[in-house]
């Protein structure tokens, strides 16, 4: 009876925690936002066509909202998710369209490319000691130049009818991109939540010192995160090159906004140390509903960069004032309380040694 009760009584309390999270904030935002633009819309917003485009569209904005997470759950930041993207993109347009090779194979082929080069990145960022701003900043050029080699000013479209078609299939109006997406996330969440690698990730981003104290190597974390971010920003170029009637040196040229909000908004720390996989869908979800209000009510796209980037930076400078507060607060809970002054009484009398003589 008694484990019954404890058990109700925890369930109860993560209800609760739950309902004070950065998550059901999102959740209610996501609902009362789409609700909102299907009466604007006089219900054609939660038309079938509409819901297919929709979460069409939302598949790339998840997957590189992951790619920034998992560089930020370390304390890294990765400037190179959009030239990453867009690279890998051209890279199976390219080889599907002009080198013949099949879907398949073009693919896999762009996903090991993107997932090794976040594995270089990661071993740079730790040979060299340079900071992964610095680093990525440098990948992002290099790549952006490697794209524009790849493509030049043409639009590739040529490439595999199938994959095409794996862009356009969503049976039961579900995108199937968008299910490979939320099966990303829900391998991600396994991945770090149960996982004695992810647990060792966090621990390395939380707490670095104390990390390498319990034997786990800061280094390993930081090649591990920067090549799961590769690999997701692969998967993320699939589900672009399978959407997009073509692939030109503009794919992921507006990816890196996108990426840095949806974790930022989503509840995860740019000090490390914490992800929230659910949030940051939530968080996409969101920026993809602001943005098919823009195209339904013919709104300046500059507004819309605006807004977002007003609510990342008002949501870290909040992060970063909770945060000063709770340890304001835990100092003055754990603040030692000061000595006594010394006491300026001297002794009226001095004992006599036991052994000696009066």
């Amino acid at each position: 009876m008694n484990t019954i009760r404890d058990r109700g009584e925890r369930g109860a309390a993560v209800l609760r925690r739950f309902s004070r999270s950065t998550t059901m904030t999102l959740l209610c935002v996501v609902l009362a936002g789409y609700l909102a633009l299907g009466l604007a819309s006089s219900g054609s917003f939660l038309e079938g066509p509409s819901v297919r485009t929709f979460l069409r569209y939302l598949a790339t904005p998840v997957l590189i909202g992951l790619a920034q997470m998992v560089a930020l759950c370390v304390g890294q930041l990765n400037l190179a998710v959009g030239a990453l993207g867009g690279f890998t993109a051209c890279l199976m347009g390219v080889l599907m369209a002009d080198q013949g090779v099949p879907a398949g194979v073009a693919v896999a082929a762009g996903v090991l490319a993107a997932t090794a080069i976040g594995l270089v990145t990661g071993l740079c960022i730790v040979a060299t000691k340079i900071n992964g701003f610095i680093v990525t900043l440098g990948t992002m050029t290099i790549l952006q130049g490697a794209q524009y080699w790849l493509v030049g000013t043409r639009t590739v479209d040529g490439y595999s009818a199938g994959l095409k078609d794996l862009g356009r299939a969503a049976p039961l109006n579900v995108p199937l991109v968008f299910v490979t997406a939320l099966a990303a996330a829900a391998l991600l969440a396994a991945f770090l939540y149960r996982s004695t690698a992810g647990r060792r990730l966090l621990a390395a981003g939380g707490n670095p010192l104390a990390a390498r104290l319990s034997g786990i190597s800061t280094d390993r974390q930081i090649v591990l995160a920067h090549t799961l971010s590769g690999l997701l920003i692969g998967v993320a170029a699939l589900t672009a090159t399978a959407s997009l009637p073509g692939v030109n040196r503009s794919v992921g040229g507006d990816w890196l906004l996108p990426s840095f909000a949806a974790p930022i908004i989503g509840g995860v720390a740019l000090t490390g140390g914490s992800v929230a996989v659910l949030g940051t869908v939530l968080a996409a979800f969101v920026m993809r509903l602001i943005d098919a209000a823009r195209a339904q009510f013919s709104l300046d796209p500059s507004w819309v960069n605006f807004l977002i980037g007003v609510v990342v930076l008002g949501t870290v400078v909040g992060g970063r004032i909770h945060q000063t507060r709770l340890e304001k607060r835990g100092g003055s809970r754990g603040r030692v309380p000061p000595a006594p002054p010394p006491s300026d009484a001297r002794p009226t009398a001095v004992l006599p040694h036991p052994g000696g003589s009066g």
